[in-house]
Protein backbone atom coordinates (compact mmCIF):
# COMPACT_ATOMS: atom_id res chain seq x y z
CA UNK A 1 0.00 0.00 0.00
CA UNK A 2 1.48 3.37 -1.20
CA UNK A 3 0.76 7.08 -0.29
CA UNK A 4 1.38 10.05 -1.79
CA UNK A 5 3.33 13.09 0.01
CA UNK A 6 2.52 16.46 -1.75
CA UNK A 7 4.32 19.91 -0.31
CA UNK A 8 1.80 22.32 -1.11
CA UNK A 9 0.93 25.57 -2.39
CA UNK A 10 3.14 25.57 -5.61
CA UNK A 11 2.34 27.85 -8.93
CA UNK A 12 0.97 25.52 -11.80
CA UNK A 13 1.91 26.62 -14.88
CA UNK A 14 2.93 24.89 -18.12
CA UNK A 15 0.62 22.24 -19.89
CA UNK A 16 -1.20 19.02 -18.80
CA UNK A 17 -2.12 16.56 -21.81
CA UNK A 18 -5.43 14.58 -21.04
CA UNK A 19 -5.52 10.91 -21.80
CA UNK A 20 -8.14 8.47 -22.86
CA UNK A 21 -11.07 8.26 -20.96
CA UNK A 22 -11.49 5.54 -18.28
CA UNK A 23 -15.44 5.23 -17.79
CA UNK A 24 -14.95 4.79 -21.93
CA UNK A 25 -12.02 2.52 -22.22
CA UNK A 26 -12.77 0.25 -19.63
CA UNK A 27 -16.47 -0.56 -21.46
CA UNK A 28 -14.31 -0.63 -25.13
CA UNK A 29 -11.99 -3.50 -23.95
CA UNK A 30 -14.83 -5.70 -23.02
CA UNK A 31 -16.77 -4.77 -26.07
CA UNK A 32 -13.84 -5.90 -28.02
CA UNK A 33 -14.87 -9.32 -27.23
CA UNK A 34 -18.31 -9.36 -29.69
CA UNK A 35 -15.89 -9.07 -32.77
CA UNK A 36 -15.63 -12.28 -34.59
CA UNK A 37 -11.86 -11.19 -35.63
CA UNK A 38 -10.67 -8.57 -33.10
CA UNK A 39 -9.98 -4.69 -32.69
CA UNK A 40 -7.75 -2.46 -32.64
CA UNK A 41 -8.03 0.55 -29.59
CA UNK A 42 -6.00 3.38 -29.29
CA UNK A 43 -5.80 5.85 -26.96
CA UNK A 44 -5.93 3.57 -24.24
CA UNK A 45 -4.99 5.25 -20.39
CA UNK A 46 -2.32 3.40 -18.66
CA UNK A 47 -4.30 2.87 -15.61
CA UNK A 48 -4.35 -0.18 -13.23
CA UNK A 49 -8.36 -1.00 -13.88
CA UNK A 50 -7.39 -1.41 -17.89
CA UNK A 51 -4.54 -4.08 -16.26
CA UNK A 52 -7.48 -6.15 -14.09
CA UNK A 53 -9.95 -5.77 -17.91
CA UNK A 54 -7.00 -7.17 -19.79
CA UNK A 55 -6.01 -10.12 -17.20
CA UNK A 56 -9.90 -11.18 -18.24
CA UNK A 57 -9.87 -10.80 -21.65
CA UNK A 58 -6.48 -13.03 -21.28
CA UNK A 59 -8.55 -15.88 -19.16
CA UNK A 60 -11.28 -15.48 -22.06
CA UNK A 61 -8.65 -16.38 -24.64
CA UNK A 62 -8.09 -13.23 -26.05
CA UNK A 63 -4.27 -11.94 -27.16
CA UNK A 64 -3.53 -8.64 -26.52
CA UNK A 65 -0.53 -6.58 -28.13
CA UNK A 66 0.04 -3.42 -26.35
CA UNK A 67 2.34 -0.60 -28.01
CA UNK A 68 2.23 3.41 -26.91
CA UNK A 69 -1.52 3.24 -25.77
CA UNK A 70 -2.82 1.08 -28.72
CA UNK A 71 -4.44 -2.36 -27.88
CA UNK A 72 -4.51 -4.81 -30.86
CA UNK A 73 -6.91 -7.47 -29.68
CA UNK A 74 -7.62 -11.29 -31.30
CA UNK A 75 -10.68 -12.51 -30.19
CA UNK A 76 -10.54 -15.72 -32.92
CA UNK A 77 -9.87 -17.83 -30.33
CA UNK A 78 -11.72 -16.68 -27.59
CA UNK A 79 -13.82 -18.97 -25.77
CA UNK A 80 -16.42 -18.79 -22.80
CA UNK A 81 -15.56 -19.16 -19.12
CA UNK A 82 -16.38 -18.15 -15.41
CA UNK A 83 -15.11 -14.91 -14.29
CA UNK A 84 -13.44 -15.58 -10.81
CA UNK A 85 -14.59 -13.32 -8.11
CA UNK A 86 -10.94 -12.35 -7.79
CA UNK A 87 -11.02 -11.25 -11.12
CA UNK A 88 -14.20 -9.56 -11.10
CA UNK A 89 -13.98 -7.58 -7.85
CA UNK A 90 -10.98 -5.64 -9.14
CA UNK A 91 -12.95 -3.27 -10.59
CA UNK A 92 -16.68 -1.87 -11.27
CA UNK A 93 -16.52 -2.68 -15.10
CA UNK A 94 -15.89 -6.44 -14.96
CA UNK A 95 -19.73 -6.12 -15.39
CA UNK A 96 -19.52 -5.43 -19.19
CA UNK A 97 -18.70 -8.94 -19.87
CA UNK A 98 -21.99 -9.43 -18.63
CA UNK A 99 -23.52 -7.76 -21.94
CA UNK A 100 -20.66 -9.02 -24.24
CA UNK A 101 -20.54 -12.46 -23.30
CA UNK A 102 -24.29 -12.46 -23.39
CA UNK A 103 -24.20 -11.14 -26.48
CA UNK A 104 -21.59 -13.59 -28.21
CA UNK A 105 -22.13 -17.00 -26.60
CA UNK A 106 -25.16 -16.66 -24.95
CA UNK A 107 -24.15 -17.55 -21.53
CA UNK A 108 -21.90 -15.42 -19.02
CA UNK A 109 -21.23 -16.72 -14.94
CA UNK A 110 -19.72 -13.80 -13.52
CA UNK A 111 -19.26 -12.52 -9.57
CA UNK A 112 -20.56 -9.21 -8.68
CA UNK A 113 -18.19 -6.83 -9.76
CA UNK A 114 -16.24 -4.85 -7.12
CA UNK A 115 -15.17 -1.20 -6.98
CA UNK A 116 -15.37 2.13 -5.13
CA UNK A 117 -17.63 1.92 -2.49
CA UNK A 118 -19.70 5.16 -2.89
CA UNK A 119 -23.20 3.52 -2.72
CA UNK A 120 -25.39 0.83 -3.50
CA UNK A 121 -24.79 0.88 -7.82
CA UNK A 122 -27.29 -1.98 -7.84
CA UNK A 123 -26.71 -3.77 -11.33
CA UNK A 124 -30.82 -4.31 -11.41
CA UNK A 125 -31.23 -2.23 -14.73
CA UNK A 126 -28.89 -4.25 -16.63
CA UNK A 127 -30.34 -7.49 -15.22
CA UNK A 128 -33.72 -6.31 -16.39
CA UNK A 129 -32.55 -5.79 -19.96
CA UNK A 130 -30.82 -9.05 -20.10
CA UNK A 131 -34.11 -10.81 -19.03
CA UNK A 132 -36.61 -8.53 -21.69
CA UNK A 133 -33.94 -9.50 -24.24
CA UNK A 134 -34.84 -13.47 -23.69
CA UNK A 135 -32.02 -13.87 -20.95
CA UNK A 136 -33.01 -16.23 -17.80
CA UNK A 137 -30.76 -15.30 -14.31
CA UNK A 138 -29.92 -17.05 -11.48
CA UNK A 139 -27.99 -15.50 -8.67
CA UNK A 140 -26.33 -17.45 -5.41
CA UNK A 141 -23.96 -15.47 -3.46
CA UNK A 142 -23.04 -12.86 -5.54
CA UNK A 143 -22.42 -15.15 -8.40
CA UNK A 144 -24.63 -14.57 -11.29
CA UNK A 145 -25.53 -17.21 -14.40
CA UNK A 146 -27.06 -15.72 -17.19
CA UNK A 147 -28.11 -17.58 -20.17
CA UNK A 148 -30.47 -17.48 -23.30
CA UNK A 149 -31.72 -19.89 -25.82
CA UNK A 150 -31.54 -16.83 -28.40
CA UNK A 151 -31.70 -13.39 -27.56
CA UNK A 152 -34.42 -11.33 -29.29
CA UNK A 153 -35.04 -7.66 -29.41
CA UNK A 154 -37.57 -5.82 -27.23
CA UNK A 155 -38.21 -1.92 -25.92
CA UNK A 156 -36.57 -1.79 -22.49
CA UNK A 157 -37.39 1.27 -20.50
CA UNK A 158 -34.54 1.90 -18.20
CA UNK A 159 -35.91 3.59 -14.66
CA UNK A 160 -32.84 5.87 -14.23
CA UNK A 161 -31.20 6.72 -17.17
CA UNK A 162 -27.84 4.80 -16.13
CA UNK A 163 -25.00 4.53 -17.92
CA UNK A 164 -23.62 0.84 -16.87
CA UNK A 165 -26.80 -0.67 -17.68
CA UNK A 166 -27.12 1.66 -21.10
CA UNK A 167 -23.67 0.04 -22.44
CA UNK A 168 -24.65 -3.28 -21.09
CA UNK A 169 -27.68 -4.02 -22.74
CA UNK A 170 -26.47 -2.42 -26.03
CA UNK A 171 -23.28 -5.32 -26.12
CA UNK A 172 -26.14 -7.61 -24.97
CA UNK A 173 -27.89 -6.80 -27.98
CA UNK A 174 -26.18 -5.97 -30.96
CA UNK A 175 -26.60 -9.40 -32.01
CA UNK A 176 -30.12 -10.51 -30.79
CA UNK A 177 -32.66 -11.04 -33.10
CA UNK A 178 -35.02 -7.80 -34.50
CA UNK A 179 -34.92 -4.72 -32.87
CA UNK A 180 -33.92 -3.29 -29.12
CA UNK A 181 -35.16 0.22 -28.23
CA UNK A 182 -33.45 1.76 -25.41
CA UNK A 183 -35.66 4.35 -23.93
CA UNK A 184 -34.40 6.96 -21.06
CA UNK A 185 -31.19 5.67 -22.23
CA UNK A 186 -28.07 7.55 -20.83
CA UNK A 187 -26.67 10.29 -22.66
CA UNK A 188 -22.85 10.45 -21.83
CA UNK A 189 -20.38 11.07 -24.74
CA UNK A 190 -18.76 7.23 -23.32
CA UNK A 191 -22.00 5.75 -24.64
CA UNK A 192 -21.29 7.24 -28.11
CA UNK A 193 -18.02 6.06 -28.16
CA UNK A 194 -18.72 2.79 -27.46
CA UNK A 195 -21.94 2.93 -29.54
CA UNK A 196 -18.99 4.30 -33.23
CA UNK A 197 -16.72 1.36 -31.78
CA UNK A 198 -19.39 -1.28 -32.34
CA UNK A 199 -21.15 0.24 -35.64
CA UNK A 200 -17.17 0.29 -36.88
CA UNK A 201 -17.29 -4.11 -36.10
CA UNK A 202 -20.65 -4.00 -38.31
CA UNK A 203 -23.35 -3.36 -35.88
CA UNK A 204 -26.32 -1.17 -36.44
CA UNK A 205 -26.84 0.91 -33.92
CA UNK A 206 -28.77 4.47 -34.32
CA UNK A 207 -29.34 7.41 -31.32
CA UNK A 208 -26.54 6.77 -29.14
CA UNK A 209 -26.13 10.12 -27.23
CA UNK A 210 -30.32 10.74 -26.85
CA UNK A 211 -32.59 9.13 -24.75
CA UNK A 212 -33.92 5.97 -27.10
CA UNK A 213 -31.17 4.08 -28.82
CA UNK A 214 -32.06 1.37 -31.84
CA UNK A 215 -30.28 -2.04 -32.49
CA UNK A 216 -31.15 -4.01 -35.13
CA UNK A 217 -29.23 -7.47 -34.65
CA UNK A 218 -26.31 -8.71 -36.86
CA UNK A 219 -25.06 -11.76 -37.43
CA UNK A 220 -21.15 -11.12 -37.51
CA UNK A 221 -19.06 -8.47 -36.00
CA UNK A 222 -15.79 -7.45 -38.13
CA UNK A 223 -12.58 -5.96 -36.83
CA UNK A 224 -13.18 -2.96 -35.21
CA UNK A 225 -11.19 0.21 -34.65
CA UNK A 226 -11.95 2.80 -31.91
CA UNK A 227 -10.05 5.68 -30.70
CA UNK A 228 -10.83 6.66 -26.96
CA UNK A 229 -12.53 9.69 -26.74
CA UNK A 230 -10.40 12.42 -23.71
CA UNK A 231 -11.23 11.99 -20.60
CA UNK A 232 -13.68 14.54 -19.22
CA UNK A 233 -13.02 13.64 -15.37
CA UNK A 234 -9.65 14.11 -16.12
CA UNK A 235 -9.39 16.73 -17.65
CA UNK A 236 -11.96 18.33 -15.00
CA UNK A 237 -10.07 17.52 -12.16
CA UNK A 238 -6.91 19.38 -13.80
CA UNK A 239 -9.09 22.22 -14.44
CA UNK A 240 -10.16 22.71 -10.85
CA UNK A 241 -6.92 22.02 -10.12
CA UNK A 242 -5.87 24.88 -12.37
CA UNK A 243 -8.64 26.89 -10.77
CA UNK A 244 -6.79 26.59 -7.15
CA UNK A 245 -3.52 27.29 -8.21
CA UNK A 246 -2.82 27.91 -11.96
CA UNK A 247 -0.39 30.24 -13.51
CA UNK A 248 -1.77 30.36 -17.39
CA UNK A 249 -1.93 26.17 -16.64
CA UNK A 250 -3.04 25.23 -20.18
CA UNK A 251 -5.08 21.70 -20.30
CA UNK A 252 -4.66 20.39 -23.64
CA UNK A 253 -6.39 17.33 -25.65
CA UNK A 254 -9.81 18.06 -24.16
CA UNK A 255 -13.74 18.22 -25.95
CA UNK A 256 -14.88 21.83 -24.28
CA UNK A 257 -18.31 20.29 -24.61
CA UNK A 258 -17.75 17.77 -22.13
CA UNK A 259 -17.09 19.77 -19.69
CA UNK A 260 -18.84 22.41 -20.41
CA UNK A 261 -21.21 22.16 -16.94
CA UNK A 262 -18.09 22.61 -14.90
CA UNK A 263 -16.68 25.65 -17.67
CA UNK A 264 -20.02 27.53 -16.67
CA UNK A 265 -19.86 27.01 -12.89
CA UNK A 266 -16.37 28.01 -12.86
CA UNK A 267 -17.46 31.70 -14.68
CA UNK A 268 -19.83 31.96 -12.31
CA UNK A 269 -17.03 31.92 -9.23
CA UNK A 270 -14.98 34.45 -11.68
CA UNK A 271 -12.05 31.65 -12.42
CA UNK A 272 -10.50 33.20 -14.88
CA UNK A 273 -10.26 30.91 -17.86
CA UNK A 274 -9.66 30.85 -22.23
CA UNK A 275 -11.98 28.51 -24.12
CA UNK A 276 -10.07 27.14 -27.19
CA UNK A 277 -10.77 24.29 -29.56
CA UNK A 278 -9.36 21.71 -27.90
CA UNK A 279 -7.63 23.16 -24.89
CA UNK A 280 -8.08 25.83 -22.12
CA UNK A 281 -5.92 28.62 -20.02
CA UNK A 282 -7.02 28.72 -16.71
CA UNK A 283 -5.62 31.25 -13.38
CA UNK A 284 -6.38 30.84 -9.90
CA UNK A 285 -8.23 33.90 -8.87
CA UNK A 286 -8.03 34.30 -4.69
CA UNK A 287 -11.44 35.68 -4.44
CA UNK A 288 -14.14 33.54 -5.68
CA UNK A 289 -16.97 33.44 -5.27
CA UNK A 290 -19.37 31.01 -4.01
CA UNK A 291 -21.91 28.71 -6.03
CA UNK A 292 -24.27 26.18 -5.98
CA UNK A 293 -24.11 22.68 -7.36
CA UNK A 294 -26.53 19.74 -8.38
CA UNK A 295 -25.63 16.95 -9.86
CA UNK A 296 -26.99 15.56 -12.75
CA UNK A 297 -26.65 12.91 -15.28
CA UNK A 298 -24.98 14.05 -18.96
CA UNK A 299 -25.01 17.35 -19.85
CA UNK A 300 -25.33 18.28 -15.96
CA UNK A 301 -22.39 18.78 -13.56
CA UNK A 302 -21.53 14.70 -13.13
CA UNK A 303 -21.06 12.98 -9.84
CA UNK A 304 -17.79 11.75 -11.04
CA UNK A 305 -16.67 15.88 -10.11
CA UNK A 306 -18.42 16.44 -7.45
CA UNK A 307 -15.71 15.81 -5.00
CA UNK A 308 -12.91 17.62 -6.99
CA UNK A 309 -15.17 20.62 -6.96
CA UNK A 310 -16.21 20.15 -3.46
CA UNK A 311 -12.31 21.47 -2.85
CA UNK A 312 -12.66 24.66 -4.96
CA UNK A 313 -15.88 25.58 -3.22
CA UNK A 314 -14.23 24.93 0.56
CA UNK A 315 -11.76 27.98 -0.78
CA UNK A 316 -14.98 30.41 -2.26
CA UNK A 317 -16.15 33.38 -0.59
CA UNK A 318 -19.65 32.71 0.87
CA UNK A 319 -21.26 29.64 1.19
CA UNK A 320 -21.79 27.38 -1.11
CA UNK A 321 -24.17 24.15 -1.98
CA UNK A 322 -23.57 20.75 -3.30
CA UNK A 323 -26.23 18.17 -3.59
CA UNK A 324 -25.28 14.59 -4.91
CA UNK A 325 -28.53 13.20 -6.81
CA UNK A 326 -26.90 9.57 -7.51
CA UNK A 327 -24.82 8.28 -5.50
CA UNK A 328 -26.00 7.93 -1.55
CA UNK A 329 -22.06 7.75 0.23
CA UNK A 330 -20.28 10.08 -2.16
CA UNK A 331 -19.29 12.56 0.87
CA UNK A 332 -16.90 10.08 2.76
CA UNK A 333 -14.28 13.19 1.43
CA UNK A 334 -15.51 15.81 3.83
CA UNK A 335 -14.49 14.00 6.98
CA UNK A 336 -10.42 14.76 5.66
CA UNK A 337 -11.32 17.57 3.99
CA UNK A 338 -12.40 19.02 7.55
CA UNK A 339 -9.43 18.18 9.05
CA UNK A 340 -7.08 20.45 6.94
CA UNK A 341 -9.43 23.31 7.73
CA UNK A 342 -12.48 23.65 5.76
CA UNK A 343 -15.77 24.26 7.16
CA UNK A 344 -18.15 21.54 5.36
CA UNK A 345 -21.36 20.26 7.12
CA UNK A 346 -23.92 17.39 5.66
CA UNK A 347 -27.48 17.18 5.65
CA UNK A 348 -28.72 13.97 3.50
CA UNK A 349 -27.46 14.13 -0.14
CA UNK A 350 -26.47 18.09 0.29
CA UNK A 351 -23.45 19.44 1.92
CA UNK A 352 -23.01 22.81 2.96
CA UNK A 353 -20.20 24.75 2.45
CA UNK A 354 -18.89 27.84 3.89
CA UNK A 355 -15.33 29.41 2.65
CA UNK A 356 -12.60 29.55 4.42
CA UNK A 357 -9.14 31.15 3.77
CA UNK A 358 -6.91 28.54 3.70
CA UNK A 359 -6.31 24.52 3.80
CA UNK A 360 -3.54 22.91 6.50
CA UNK A 361 -2.00 19.63 4.92
CA UNK A 362 -2.98 16.50 7.28
CA UNK A 363 -2.57 12.93 6.72
CA UNK A 364 -5.96 11.95 4.75
CA UNK A 365 -7.04 8.70 3.27
CA UNK A 366 -8.41 7.99 -0.18
CA UNK A 367 -11.64 6.12 0.79
CA UNK A 368 -12.69 5.90 -3.12
CA UNK A 369 -11.50 6.96 -6.55
CA UNK A 370 -13.14 10.70 -6.84
CA UNK A 371 -12.48 11.30 -3.20
CA UNK A 372 -8.84 10.65 -3.66
CA UNK A 373 -8.93 12.92 -6.36
CA UNK A 374 -11.01 15.66 -4.21
CA UNK A 375 -7.81 14.93 -1.78
CA UNK A 376 -4.94 15.37 -4.11
CA UNK A 377 -6.26 18.77 -5.00
CA UNK A 378 -6.32 19.89 -1.42
CA UNK A 379 -3.16 18.90 -0.76
CA UNK A 380 -1.55 21.35 -3.66
CA UNK A 381 -3.11 24.23 -2.14
CA UNK A 382 -2.66 23.44 1.14
CA UNK A 383 0.15 24.90 2.88
CA UNK A 384 2.19 21.93 4.31
CA UNK A 385 2.61 18.33 3.69
CA UNK A 386 -0.25 16.47 2.93
CA UNK A 387 0.34 12.82 3.22
CA UNK A 388 -2.60 10.80 0.88
CA UNK A 389 -3.04 7.01 1.85
CA UNK A 390 -4.48 3.94 0.14
CA UNK A 391 -3.67 6.44 -3.15
CA UNK A 392 -4.01 3.23 -5.67
CA UNK A 393 -7.62 4.39 -5.66
CA UNK A 394 -6.33 6.91 -7.16
CA UNK A 395 -3.97 5.55 -9.86
CA UNK A 396 -6.99 3.55 -10.67
CA UNK A 397 -8.46 6.23 -12.66
CA UNK A 398 -5.66 9.20 -13.44
CA UNK A 399 -2.48 8.60 -15.83
CA UNK A 400 0.51 9.32 -14.95
CA UNK A 401 -1.15 11.65 -11.70
CA UNK A 402 2.46 12.52 -10.55
CA UNK A 403 4.37 12.56 -13.59
CA UNK A 404 1.60 15.17 -14.99
CA UNK A 405 1.64 17.45 -11.69
CA UNK A 406 5.04 17.58 -11.42
CA UNK A 407 5.85 18.87 -14.52
CA UNK A 408 3.42 21.61 -13.90
CA UNK A 409 5.21 22.74 -10.74
CA UNK A 410 3.58 20.22 -7.94
CA UNK A 411 6.05 19.30 -5.54
CA UNK A 412 4.70 15.54 -5.13
CA UNK A 413 6.01 11.54 -4.47
CA UNK A 414 4.97 8.41 -3.62
CA UNK A 415 5.78 6.63 -0.74
CA UNK A 416 5.62 2.51 0.46
CA UNK A 417 3.39 2.82 3.91
CA UNK A 418 5.08 0.02 5.16
CA UNK A 419 8.43 2.33 5.15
Amino acid sequence: MNKMIIEGNKKLTGEIKISGAKNSAVALVPAALLSDEGAIIENIPNISDIAALKDILNLLGATIEETNGVLAIETKNSFNKEIPEAMAKKLRASYYFMGALLGKYKEVDIYFPGGCSIGERPINLHLKGFELLGAKIEERENHFNIKADELIGNKIYLDMASVGATINIMLAAVKAKGETIIENAAKEPEIVNVATFLNNMGANIKGAGTNEIRITGVDYLKRGYIEVIPDRIEAGTYIIAGALKGDNLKISNIIPLHVESLIYKLHEMNIPLEVHEDHLIISENKNMKATSVKVQVFPGFPTDLQQPMTTLLALAKGTSFVEETIYENRFQNVQYLNEMGSSIKINNRTIEIKGVDKLIGKEVYATDLRAGACLVLAGLVAEGTTKINSIEHVLRGYENIIEKLTNVGANIKMEDSNE
